[in-house]
């Protein structure tokens, strides 16, 4: 019996959030007294796993899985999960883990829990602590199932190296037609830059900025502070910006360490969907904006005076520490 982890790998290396998982879930096998196996798809070279304490790598290689299909990766999650015998398996919360999530539960006919935040409360019973309503508050959830699966919150554990090194294994899943129903027909992916999901700052900009042409202001803090940029719905919903950047509720949710939000007003949907961010500054010229309410710092000005003059800041900073 071990505790299994599903780690995304791409453009040559794991996510941020593949290494986060395993040092979290090192620590509920370790609370649990077992080891931690991880299943990799068509993933290069896994031995950062171990140094993130992932004890074993089931590696899996098939051309037929280089396209994400939640339903096939569901299978091969399945598969691994009872190769090893798991009782609890770990997943993280990006797009593709969350489409991926509910489906392993079914197939191990386990007890699904998302949102989770810390190590396991207690492992008997088995319950976890959760994000709720809108990351505003926290329930403890009991898994009653005899197999559990828990999809850790983005950002809420952190990177802890363990010294050692993973075994490594190939493994052959048994794929059929019915997991491939659904066919991918393309992908879009962006490249060269910071994405949202697995950024630690966020920079976002809001209707105040008045107009795609003054989001260069946006773009050159955001490569400073080597950070994601992002906007609200409206601008989105304008073509200011692409929809890959709508950030809220009802876009991209955030988690990271520090959100950004430049002519922003606060919409209750934006707020929801940034909520778990760390640390909030917000940067308008209307003192009674609600995005205030929520702020962890608050500036109340011109952010065409503001950025420019804080970007200027932040460039010296970085020449004078370097």
């Amino acid at each position: 019996m071990s505790v299994l982890i599903y780690t995304e790998f791409a453009e040559g290396k794991f996510k941020k959030v593949a290494l986060e998982l395993a040092s979290y879930a090192k620590k509920v096998a370790e609370s649990l007294g077992t080891t931690l196996t991880a299943v990799t798809v068509n993933a290069g070279d896994v031995s950062e796993l171990g140094k993130y304490g992932v004890d074993k790598v089931l590696k899996v290689n098939d051309s037929k899985l280089d396209k994400f299909n939640a339903k096939a990766y569901a299978d091969v999650v399945k598969q691994a999960a009872q190769k090893e015998g798991a009782k609890v398996v770990v997943l993280s919360s990006t797009t593709d883990s969350l489409y991926l999530a509910p489906i392993v539960a079914v197939g191990l006919d386990a007890g699904y829990a998302s949102n989770v935040v810390a190590l396991p409360v207690s492992t008997s019973p088995f319950q976890v602590k959760r994000n709720a309503f809108s990351s505003k508050g926290f329930n403890v959830t009991e898994l009653t199932s005899d197999v559990k699966v828990i999809a850790l919150a983005k950002n809420s554990f952190g990177l802890a190296e363990a010294s050692g090194a993973a075994v490594t294994e190939d493994f052959t899943v048994s794929l059929n037609d019915a997991d491939f129903n659904i066919h991918i027909q393309s992908q879009e992916k962006a490249s060269g830059q910071v994405s949202i999901a697995d950024a630690e700052i966020v920079v976002s900009g809001g209707r105040g900025l008045k107009g795609p042409e003054n989001w260069g202001m946006i773009e050159e803090l955001a490569s400073v502070l080597g950070a994601a940029t992002a906007c609200s719905k409206p601008v989105s919903d304008l073509d200011w910006r692409p929809h890959s950047e709508h950030v809220g509720q009802t876009g991209k949710p955030v988690a990271s360490n520090l959100y950004i939000a430049v002519g922003i007003s606060g919409a209750i949907q934006h707020i929801a969907g940034i909520n778990a961010s760390k640390v909030k500054v917000v940067i308008n010229t209307d003192p009674e904006a609600p995005f205030f309410k929520v702020a962890d710092y608050g500036i109340v000005g011109d952010a065409f005076q503001i950025l420019p003059e804080l970007t200027k800041k932040l460039k010296e900073f970085k020449a004078n520490n370097n």
